[in-house]
C-alpha cells in the first residue's frame, strides 16, 4: 500500500485541481473548457474571440493562480509541520513554533501601514518572518544552550513579542481603511492571489520543499534523539539549521501569498502518518500531496458553500480545532 500511496495521491491532486478549475461562481460549461484546451493545444477549437478572451481571464488569470496558491500553501505548511515534528520529536508541533507566523503577520501589518505598495508589504512579511525565527535562535545562543527545548522556549518568546507588536500596529492603524485590511488579511484568504506573485514565490517554495524531502533520512535519525543521530554520523547542528531555515522560508512565503492559514501544518502530518507510516522519506512527500489536496478542497468549500466567500483560514481553523482535541487525547501514546 505504501508503495502505491504516493502515485495515487499525485493522481488525486491532479483530479482535484482539474475539478477546481471547473468550479466557480461563474459557471463555465465543460464543453467550453475542453474546446478552450483544444484551442490552446492546437489552435483548432471553434471559439470566438470573445469566448477565448473570457475563458483566458476566468481560467488563467483568476482560477489557475488561486489553485496554484492553494497547492503551494497546503504542501508547504504540511511539509514544514512534518519536518518540525520530526526535528522536535513532538506530535503537537506546527510551523509557527519558532514564531515565523507571528513575525510574518507583524511584517504584513506594518507594511500595510507604512506603504501602499503590495510588493513592499510582501517583502516586509518575509523579512519579519525570518526576523522572528532569528530572535528565537538568538535567545537560545545567548544562553549558550543548543538543546531543542531552549530553541522552543526562544520561539515562544519571539512569537509572544511579535504578537504583542502586531497588536500595537493594529491599534495605530487607521480604523476606516487600514485596520479592516489587516484583520481581513490575517484571517487567511486566497482571493487576492495573482499570477505575478505566484511566479515569484513558487520556485523558492518548491526548492525548499524538495530539499526538506531529500533530508527525510536524516530527519528519521533526528527523530530518534540527538545522541542517536550523532552516533549515526549525522551533523545534528547542520541538519537542524537547514530544517529550521527552509521550514521558515516556505512558511513565511505562505503568509506572503495568502495571510495566516493555520492548523494545516499540524493536522496533515498526523493524517499522513496514519496513511504511510512514520518514515520521513515517504511521509514528507505524502504530506506535500495530501496538504495540497486538503487546502484545494477547503478553498473550494470556502468560496462556493455560500453566496459570500468565507476566509480560508477560518475554515481550516474550524476543522483543525476538533482534530487537535483528538491529538491531545492520544498524545500520551507512543508516537515515534
Amino acid at each position: 500500500m505504501k508503495r502505491i500511496a504516493l502515485p495515487l495521491l499525485a493522481l488525486l491532486l491532479i483530479a482535484v485541481a482539474l475539478v477546481s478549475l471547473y468550479l466557480g461562481k461563474y459557471r463555465v460549461p465543460l464543453a467550453d473548457i475542453l474546446a478552450f484546451a483544444g484551442w490552446k493545444a492546437s489552435g483548432g477549437a471553434a471559439l470566438s474571440a470573445e469566448q477565448r478572451s473570457l475563458l483566458t481571464n476566468i481560467l488563467f488569470d483568476i482560477r489557475l493562480p488561486r489553485i496554484m496558491a492553494a497547492i503551494l500553501i497546503g504542501a508547504s505548511l504540511s511539509v514544514s509541520g512534518t519536518a518540525f515534528q520530526a526535528l522536535f520529536i513532538n506530535p503537537l508541533v506546527s510551523p509557527g513554533l519558532l514564531g515565523v507566523l507571528a513575525g510574518a503577520s507583524f511584517g504584513a501589518a506594518l507594511g500595510m501601514i507604512l506603504s501602499k505598495s503590495w510588493l513592499m508589504v510582501q517583502c516586509s512579511t518575509l523579512l519579519f518572518g525570518f526576523a522572528a525565527v532569528g530572535v528565537a535562535v538568538s535567545i537560545a545562543r545567548i544562553f549558550r544552550a543548543h538543546s531543542i527545548i531552549m530553541l522552543v522556549l526562544g520561539g515562544i518568546i519571539s512569537g509572544a513579542f511579535f504578537t504583542a507588536s502586531l497588536s500595537i500596529v493594529k491599534y495605530a492603524a487607521d480604523p476606516s481603511n487600514q485596520l479592516p485590511a489587516i484583520v481581513y488579511w490575517l484571517m487567511g484568504n486566497l482571493s487576492a492571489v495573482d499570477g505575478r506573485t505566484m511566479l515569484l514565490v513558487s520556485l523558492p517554495m518548491l526548492l525548499g520543499m524538495i530539499v526538506l524531502i531529500l533530508n527525510g533520512g536524516r530527519l528519521n535519525a533526528m527523530s530518534m534523539g540527538e545522541e542517536e543521530a550523532k552516533s549515526l554520523g549525522i551533523n545534528v547542528g547542520r541538519v537542524r539549521m537547514t530544517v529550521v531555515f527552509l521550514a521558515t522560508l516556505i512558511s513565511a512565503l505562505t503568509v506572503v501569498i495568502g495571510g495566516i492559514i493555520g492548523w494545516v501544518g499540524l493536522i496533515i502530518p498526523h493524517i499522513c502518518r496514519m496513511l504511510v507510516g512514520p518514515d520521513n522519506r515517504v511521509l514528507l512527500p505524502a504530506a506535500a500531496l495530501v496538504g495540497a489536496v486538503y487546502l484545494l478542497v477547503v478553498d473550494n468549500v470556502s468560496r462556493l458553500l455560500f453566496s459570500f466567500e468565507i476566509p480560508t483560514g477560518i475554515v481550516t481553523s474550524l476543522i483543525g480545532i476538533p482534530f487537535f482535541v483528538l491529538v491531545l487525547k492520544n498524545a500520551h501514546r507512543s508516537w515515534r
